[in-house]
């Protein structure tokens, strides 16, 4: 089984200026990625795809195997995550002259996910026989209980009612915050579509102090603080 792992990172952020390689616990953000994939010991190749010169020299720092520029239509922040990954895993593939079997994408922006949440992930994909993963937390709000959406008169009311309700919370289907941490495809379901979701797609749970994505620099904050606890 050939594994790759697809590391993307852009230039431009916007809500953290230079977070792909700002220093977290002492490294730049994007090494916490690659020395999880590392220690996963699973891949044959960690790859770092980027529009940014600075992002690739650290992601070449940090271990990572192939350095893949990415074209600007897809590094821009309207640009769909699946394109990239396409030209990423085509590129390292052209580079080696062979087709990989499961691809891994971690997002560099989730530094707190172990190691053993990217072979749980990828275990999940390989032995259950689903066409990909996903990670995700327990949701904060169920849309059978505290989940409200807005209507078109400005009235709101519950995501998703059921006849009769349920009167407990245990009753109700469990449902998931997708923390975006990793995404695991078989090749062929990566380039079927663009579609995240097929049928018999799988979720790998994770718990919320390990689910922290960074967006904001209170997110950088709140990382930095879990880190300091570790």
């Amino acid at each position: 089984m050939r594994r790759l792992c697809t590391i993307l990172a852009r230039g431009g952020s916007k809500g953290v200026p230079g977070k792909n390689i700002r220093r977290l616990a002492g490294k730049p953000l994007i090494a916490h990625s690659i020395e999880q994939a590392l220690a996963s010991g699973l891949f044959e190749a960690i790859a770092v795809s980027s529009d940014d010169e600075a992002i690739l020299r650290a992601g070449e720092a940090a271990g990572a195997d192939e350095l893949v520029v990415r074209p600007p239509e897809l590094a821009s922040d309207k640009a769909a995550k699946l394109p990239g990954i396409h030209h990423c895993v085509e590129e390292v593939e052209r580079r080696r002259g062979l087709h990989f079997d499961v691809i891994a994408d971690l997002q560099p922006t989730s530094p707190l996910r172990l190691a053993g949440d990217i072979q749980g992930a990828v275990a999940l994909l390989e032995e259950s026989g689903a066409p990909n993963v996903i990670t995700g937390a327990p949701a904060k709000c169920s849309p059978y209980f505290s989940l409200v959406e807005e209507q078109g008169d400005g009235t709101v009311g519950l995501s998703k009612p059921v006849d009769p309700p349920f009167v407990r919370r245990q009753d109700a289907p469990r449902t998931f915050d997708m923390n975006g941490s990793i995404y695991v495809w078989r090749r062929e379901a990566l380039f079927e579509s663009d579609r995240l979701f097929k049928t018999g797609t799988r979720l790998y749970e994770m718990p919320e102090a390990r689910s922290v994505d960074i967006d904001t620099e209170l997110d950088f904050a709140f990382a930095e603080f879990l880190l300091a606890q570790a």
